[in-house]
Parts: structure tokens; C-alpha cells; sequence
């Protein structure tokens, strides 16, 4: 089985506002972190509750502000599929780009870049054989925003748009961005240098 990470960034250099974003995700949309709304919560009797309840409620972000331009987020629900829906939420929060990535089995990378809650461009990199079996189709196909928030220049852009192979492709865009897209919350336990680069963040929310 080949490899598999997700990981989230934002467009920014303000780390405290990137923080005050996921927070109000964690009390906002804690469905889309694996946790239970606050209905679901009080639906809950309080005979059933337990010492679990706390635990529930602490929501877990590594964020690591990669460089003047990025502020990158791990999370344990980051998976292919999910990140897409953490990333459209957090993008309603936030004024800056959030760019998602997804990367799956060595076979697909997708990258996704979402602004004011809605999908503003993404591509897909794999080969021919892949796009078939999977059926896949970027969500929407818009060059020139993909572009321009990633800052690439367009000589640049045109070759790595044609790139197929996902792991180059990761590559590519680390050198582009100046930082290293392969990271996954999974992976910090036996990666010291992403424990160096990514620092832990916990925010306990009470329920209303």
C-alpha cells in the first residue's frame, strides 16, 4: 500500500487569527473533526455521560507557521475526502485562501483552494489510467487563481500543471511554496523533524 496524507494551509502570516479560525471550526463544526454537536451532546443523558465527555470536547490542531506566507495545519480527521469539507468550513472564517491537500495510495494528489466558503480552483495530479478507474474530475478547473494564490510563475505553472506523476508533483509545489507538503498528523510520532516544525494546540470547548 503506497502513502497517504492530508494537510491544510492558510495564506497568512497572522498566526494568532489563523488560531482564532480553528477554534471557532472546533465549536463551530466539530462533526467535521470527528466529534459530536453540541445537539447531538446534549442529547446525551447524564447518566451516560463520563470521564470520556472532557476528551470530547478538546479539539487537537498541530500548526506550524512554515514560512512569511503559510501557516500550516495537521489534524487527526485530515484524511483525502475530509480535509476538502474542513477546508471549505474554515474558509467561511478566515479572509485568506485555504489551500487543502490530499494524497492517497501514491496515485492521487488533489489540491484544492477554497475562499469565503466556496471552491476557487483545484487540480488533480495522476496518471490517465488512475483519472479513469477513480472517475475523477477537479471540482473546478480555474488556472489562473490557482496561480495566483500559490504565486507561481506562469512559465512554472504551465510545466507543473502537466506533471502526472502525484509524488513529483508534491515535490514540485514543496519548492514552489518553500516548504515541505508532506506531512500528515499520523506521521509526527516517528518524524522528529515534523515534531520540530509543528507545534501542538488544544482548545477545550464547552458545551452550550
Amino acid at each position: 500500500m503506497g502513502r497517504n496524507f492530508a494537510n491544510l494551509h492558510i495564506k497568512s502570516n497572522n498566526l494568532e487569527k489563523a488560531l482564532k479560525a480553528l477554534r471557532e471550526l472546533s465549536e463551530g463544526s466539530p462533526e467535521l473533526l470527528g466529534k459530536k454537536s453540541s445537539v447531538q451532546n446534549r442529547a446525551v443523558s447524564d447518566a451516560d455521560k463520563t470521564g470520556n465527555e472532557a476528551q470530547d470536547n478538546t479539539f487537537v490542531f498541530y500548526v506550524s507557521k512554515s514560512n512569511e506566507n503559510w501557516i500550516s495545519v495537521l489534524h487527526d480527521y485530515f484524511v483525502w475526502g475530509t480535509v476538502k469539507k474542513i477546508g471549505k468550513a474554515l474558509s467561511r472564517l478566515i479572509e485568506e485562501p485555504v489551500v487543502t491537500i490530499g494524497f492517497i495510495n501514491d496515485e492521487i494528489f488533489e489540491l484544492s483552494i477554497f475562499e469565503n466558503g466556496d471552491i476557487g480552483a483545484e487540480r488533480i495530479f495522476c496518471g490517465p489510467w488512475t483519472r479513469e478507474d477513480y472517475e475523477l474530475q477537479e471540482e473546478r478547473l480555474h488556472d489562473d487563481r490557482l496561480r495566483e494564490v500559490l504565486d507561481i510563475r506562469k512559465e512554472d505553472f504551465d510545466e507543473f500543471i502537466k506533471i502526472t506523476s502525484p509524488e513529483q508533483a508534491v515535490d514540485q509545489l514543496s519548492e514552489f511554496l518553500s516548504m515541505s507538503l508532506w506531512s500528515d498528523s499520523e506521521w509526527l510520532p516517528h518524524d522528529e523533524n515534523l515534531r520540530n516544525r509543528f507545534e501542538k494546540y488544544e482548545f477545550h470547548i464547552e458545551n452550550t
